[in-house]
């Protein structure tokens, strides 16, 4: 059974898969690249090819997507996969479905700083990725490891995995506390994770490993040092951009233009007023 970790992109997903994987995939709690990697991502490529889907075809991979997860759920195990899709039908398909589905952790992050690491991430100008942020019609576009999934805008997306609260299988994560308030939103994760089925002993010492070795310093500085295979390569430069940009100095109220943020603020006024957002 799948446990999400969905969210849009540049929200903190990959923190949250940082933290995850060093608790569960190291034998000691200390952060590798190489656990990061255990926790990969749906829709890849490789879960359509095994099953003999041309994954040039939009239409048939999307058609896939219950067939793809049953077959990585034969094994019956609670198992982790990040998506930025939205849970919503696509071509009148599902995305998923409870047979495949053990719960949701769902990251949200502030609009107004998940813009300016869009743009950077994307090579997008900062007018550009707001438009991408408001788009209720956009895709993923299918990359050599991924295929292509329905984004919508960062409402629609926030907005369209709470069909599982009912189900108490849905946790909403603020990727702010994920920094901020580390320890107790990981002991509200695990806690989450234990009523949806995965029973842990939860180990202090190795979740306290594990935070410390996933700070953004520490990130950042094993980026230096090694290849980080999810960072983009620009197509200007050939190089691949730096994923561990700016951290806690990616602050709105300083690198954010006012035309922008109020484009932001007006689309997502309720939402961002439902999460605290524009009391900050």
């Amino acid at each position: 059974m799948i446990i999400w970790l969905a969210s849009y992109p540049k929200s903190g997903n990959t923190l949250l898969r940082s933290i995850l994987s060093a608790y569960f995939y190291s034998a000691d709690g200390n952060f590798k690249f190489e656990n990061l990697y255990k926790i990969s991502q749906f829709p890849a490529v490789h879960h359509f090819m095994s099953l003999g889907v041309n994954v040039d075809d939009e239409g048939e991979v999307f058609k896939n997507f219950i067939n793809a997860q049953n077959l990585i759920n034969e094994n019956k195990k609670a198992k982790f996969f990040k998506t930025h899709s939205s849970l919503c039908r696509m071509n009148n398909c599902n995305f998923t479905d409870l047979k495949n589905t053990l719960g949701v952790i769902y990251v949200i992050r502030d609009p107004r700083n998940v813009v300016t690491s869009f743009a950077h991430h994307y090579n997008l100008s900062i007018d550009e990725a707001t438009d991408a942020l408001i788009d209720e019609k956009r895709f993923m576009i299918k990359t050599n490891k991924n295929c292509s999934t329905f984004l919508g805008s960062w409402s629609f997306n926030y907005n369209s995995w709470k069909e599982l609260k009912s189900k108490n299988k849905y946790l909403l994560i603020k990727y702010e506390d994920l920094v901020n308030k580390k320890k107790s939103s990981l002991i509200k994760i695990f806690k989450f994770l234990d009523e949806i089925g995965m029973k842990i002993e939860l180990d202090m010492v190795k979740l306290n490993k594990a935070i410390k070795s996933t700070e953004f310093h520490q990130m950042k500085n094993l980026e230096k040092k090694e290849t980080f295979y999810e960072g983009i390569v620009d197509e200007r430069t050939g190089e691949r951009k730096v994923f561990f940009n700016l951290g806690p100095k990616n602050d709105w109220r300083i690198i954010l233009d006012d035309k922008n943020r109020e484009k932001i603020e007006k689309k997502f006024e309720r939402d961002m007023n439902e999460l605290g957002y524009l009391k900050l």
